[in-house]
């Protein structure tokens, strides 16, 4: 029997498996990629934001600010947690531990709250805690990009409006004193970043020193890891809400630190205001553009390819489709546990696993690509066509 692995998907008897099949198991797989949520958010983001951006660009300097807007921000926030908090912050902070307990720093501050011991909780949750500030250095980085986006559009293309950026109007004059506006303005956001990350960084000491020792610093750490089990104790879909989306902590990924859903929103929230101040320093069309397409993309970044899955999955069940591979919980295996899943089912197993890829294909793969379809290419044509429409609608009122 011939197998060939790969991305962690292991396709039996490759050679009766279509290539158009293969290639579609490949890309919907490294969702379900070992680096907890980074490889699947990587390409959903440069899928649903380089890309289109890229195909409508409206200049060289759109082209240029997109490009290194979407790199930056998808690299920043998708791969950086891990190399902040896994290989820089958690062997600095974790010294002082007791040997047993150096490896329950990945595990999730949730768990530890419900089943931990409270004396190893005691040091356990300052530590987290202060992992979790130090990596708050990614949703203030991704604050600062748009402002040294400005920056660097101004240096290099010498424009500070967006209308000429945008290519909206047929003389691209610029006005010095909104150049001027634009440059005291990012270096002004982009120092308060770095001030903000310093009483971060600051908090994080006295944590690691007094927080095993202060009850008010035990209580600062939970809000800040467990937010949902720290003011929701009574209402368990709160306390799940707000544990999932708006905690700091890492998550744990085979004992090593990645990056969460609640890291993911407070980069979506944090970055955001980076996104209007920005572009609200260069004028009304670069803010209303903003309004109109970051609310958007910023819902699906955290939550929407999720939503469309699961409303996806509901439709299948309840019409009966794919239920070899999808149960009445709605769950379906990963991937990687198709051949042994495959075995459950009589009769020969290469046509069976076949056919269960192709089910867990349809389901991956369909709301990503109306992900990338229509929060790709839909929202940024329109956000476009919006931003021309608006300029000339204003020209003609004047």
């Amino acid at each position: 029997m011939k197998t060939n692995n790969i991305n962690n998907v292991t396709f039996t008897n490759a050679g009766n498996i279509s290539a158009g099949l293969k290639l579609a198991g490949k890309i919907c797989a490294i969702q379900e990629g070992g680096a907890g949520l980074s490889n699947a958010r990587f390409i959903q983001d440069s899928a649903t934001g380089l890309v289109p951006k890229a195909v409508f660009a409206r200049s060289k300097a759109d082209l240029t600010e997109n490009s290194f807007l979407e790199l930056a921000e998808s690299i920043l926030v998708y791969y950086c947690p891990a190399i902040l908090g896994e290989k820089t912050f958690r062997k600095l902070y974790s010294k002082k531990l007791p040997q047993s307990l150096k490896k329950s720093v990945a595990t999730p501050a949730v768990e530890l709250l419900k089943n931990g011991k409270a004396l190893d909780n005691k040091k356990l949750i300052p530590v987290k805690a202060a992992l979790a500030l130090s990596g708050f250095a990614i949703p203030l980085i991704e604050f600062t990009l748009n402002y040294i986006k400005n920056l660097m559009t101004l240096k290099v293309y010498h424009q500070a409006d967006f209308e000429n950026v945008a290519n909206l109007k047929a003389e691209h004059n610029e006005d010095k004193k909104l150049a001027n506006k634009v440059k005291q303005s990012a270096v002004k956001n982009i120092k308060l970043a770095a001030g903000v990350y310093g009483g971060c960084l600051a908090l994080s000491a006295l944590l690691l020193k007094r927080g095993d020792k202060s009850k008010i610093l035990q209580n600062l750490s939970q809000i800040i890891l467990a937010p949902g089990t720290k003011f929701f104790k009574n209402s368990p879909k709160k306390e799940a809400f707000f544990n999932k989306f708006f905690s700091l902590d890492f998550a744990n990924n085979n004992e090593k630190l990645a990056m969460s859903r609640g890291q993911l929103t407070s980069c979506v929230l944090v970055g955001g205001a980076g996104y209007f101040g920005a572009s609200k320093d260069r004028g009304k069309q670069n803010f209303l553009e903003t309004l109109f397409r970051y609310p958007i993309v910023g819902f699906y970044i955290i939550y929407g390819n999720e939503f469309l899955e699961n409303q996806f999955k509901k439709f299948l069940y309840k019409n009966g489709k794919c239920r070899e591979v999808l149960n009445e919980k709605l769950e379906v295996p990963r991937f990687d546990q198709l051949k042994n899943y495959a075995k459950k089912f009589a009769g020969d197993q290469e046509q069976i696993y076949k056919k269960l890829l192709k089910q867990k294909v349809l389901i991956a793969g369909v709301p990503l690509l109306f992900g990338i379809g229509v929060m790709g290419f839909f929202i940024t044509k329109s956000s476009n066509l919006f931003t021309k429409f608006r300029y000339e609608k204003g020209k003609k009122s004047e």
